[in-house]
């Protein structure tokens, strides 16, 4: 008799939380990921090799910039490191990511946390 009844009873649910504005919960995805905090930032660093600026932490997603060979630049979050993909760059694996960009752009992203020189 349970059974029959549970259906029903989240169905009311389902309305009432519909009607009282309430929001389901969902899992964040990736892509909605908050930014890393820019406002404490470690500047002035430099690139050990030319780096792809990407949307998100690993190899696969788009580029959006260049940050240079030896061009300065700063690092969001005071240089905290963000797990993601695997790659090999600048002589080492790792799946360790920064968040920032060069100085003469306004472009910010992910970069190889092995290609940064701080």
């Amino acid at each position: 008799m349970k059974s029959r009844l549970l259906g029903p009873a989240l169905a009311t649910a389902a309305i009432a939380a519909t009607t009282l504005g309430v929001a389901a919960v969902q899992a964040p995805s990736a892509a909605a990921a908050a930014k890393p905090n820019c406002h404490s930032a470690i500047i002035n660093v430099p690139a050990k090799e030319t780096v792809k600026i990407r949307t998100s932490p690993k190899t696969s997603a788009t580029a959006i910039g260049v940050w240079g060979k030896g061009k300065k630049g700063a690092l969001c979050s005071d240089g905290k490191s963000f797990k993601g993909g695997s790659y090999k760059a600048c002589g080492k694996k790792s799946n360790l990511w920064l968040y920032g960009g060069p100085n003469s752009s306004s472009k910010e992203g992910y970069v190889p946390r092995t290609c940064i020189k701080w």
